[in-house]
């Protein structure tokens, strides 16, 4: 067997180890046998969301279990057809059998970082915030900058973006938005994007062409199902409603239809501005109520979610990534020190090796402090 298909086959058997061990196979045929006997219980569905709650987590347990099968059958298959077209010096059927072990490399790739998404919150639709940070039109710039990013890698995954709120520059760009992406594990993926985001460039607004640095943030929250009880006690918000200044045209309201929504023991504020006010006021308190439950996972996970427990000011102190497309090009996870120089494919959306960088190392740091607990 050529090196090249061995490095692949080391890989894809890396991959099932980590899907053994995230569902933990031994005890897993068990757990199933236990669901299904749940199933059959008559009184199942006196309880909906009870009942609910238990057919997705057997679901997911079969999605798992099926997933590790295949891979693991595909493999040996695989092997044993290039086993045995290396006997019969049949090079048609090595070729054949070395690109489906190809396509099943990545194929586990994909699956293994799909398993790394167990959090509790992991699977729910998303809200995503951006904020220009201090700097004016190179500010709002980098942010819509941000913002076409994010709808992109979100559009490349089939997700569904809609823009909550927007607040556009004074001269360019956005001063913030707000959008909710839907779609299964949106927040599981976007969730290690909070923190402050730094570019350096030669600005366009600099008649000068001299470098400036930016800075945006980005705040990641999951939208609540309705399997999550969060309680808002009515006195401690406070309701104003506004004009709308948002990117001119047909988005301009008349009417002082959007909505602002104060949390006072928080500080959260949170808005809606692009449909009717009813609408508006329904959203904003989805958002608020999203913007708490993140507050909990954070306490629950300073740990892992130790970027999301506070937005901080868009400046040196909170950086999370730097993107420099002058003097050189490169971007750089400072978290992880995941980099590349594609910074016209990073800008476009192509994220997804970021976030696998930092949900690897949370996973490795989660499994740390187990250790150290146990």
């Amino acid at each position: 067997m050529r090196a090249e298909i061995q490095t692949f086959v080391t890989e894809i058997e890396k991959s099932l180890d980590l899907l053994a061990q995230r569902m933990d196979i031994e005890t897993a045929q068990h757990r199933l046998e236990e669901f299904n006997a749940r199933v059959e219980d008559p009184t199942l569905w006196d309880n909906p969301e009870g009942a609910q709650k238990l057919m997705r987590e057997r679901q997911a347990l079969l999605d798992s279990m099926e997933t590790h099968r295949s891979i693991k059958q595909d493999l040996a298959d695989n092997l044993e057809l290039i086993e045995m077209g290396e006997m019969e010096d049949d090079a048609e059927v090595v070729t054949d059998a070395e690109g489906a072990i190809r396509a099943l490399r990545d194929r586990a790739a994909e699956k293994e970082l799909e398993a790394l998404l167990d959090g509790e919150a992991d699977p729910n639709d998303t809200f995503l915030e951006i904020n220009a940070g201090a700097g004016g039109t190179e500010s709002c710039d980098w942010a819509s900058m941000l913002a076409r990013m994010y709808v992109r890698w979100a559009e490349k995954r089939g997700y569904k973006v809609e823009l909550q709120s927007e607040s556009a520059g004074e001269e360019a760009g956005i001063k913030s938005a707000t959008y909710k992406i839907t779609g299964h594990n949106a927040y599981g993926w976007l969730k290690s994007e909070s923190g402050v985001h730094r570019l350096v460039r030669i600005s366009p607004y600099d008649s000068a062409a001299k470098r400036h640095t930016s800075f945006s943030s980005v705040w990641v929250y999951p939208v609540v199902d309705d399997n999550i009880e969060i309680e808002v006690n009515p006195s401690d918000i406070r309701i104003d409603t506004y004009r709308s200044s948002g990117a001119g045209g047909q988005h301009v309201n008349t009417t002082d239809s959007a909505v602002r929504i104060t949390h006072m023991p928080t500080g959260i504020v949170v808005t809606s501005s692009e449909k009717s006010q009813h609408q508006n006021r329904d959203i904003a308190m989805k958002a608020l109520k999203s913007r708490l439950y993140q507050l909990e996972l954070d306490r629950r996970n300073a740990e892992i979610n130790a970027a999301h427990e506070a937005k901080g000011d868009a400046g040196w102190g909170n950086q999370i990534r730097s993107y420099v497309l002058q003097p050189y090009q490169m971007v750089k996870d400072l978290r992880t020190n995941h980099e590349t120089s594609d910074t016209k494919g990073v800008l476009d959306g192509d994220l997804d090796p970021f976030m696998a960088a930092t949900l690897a190392m949370d996973v490795a740091g989660k499994s740390r402090a187990d250790a150290q607990a146990g």
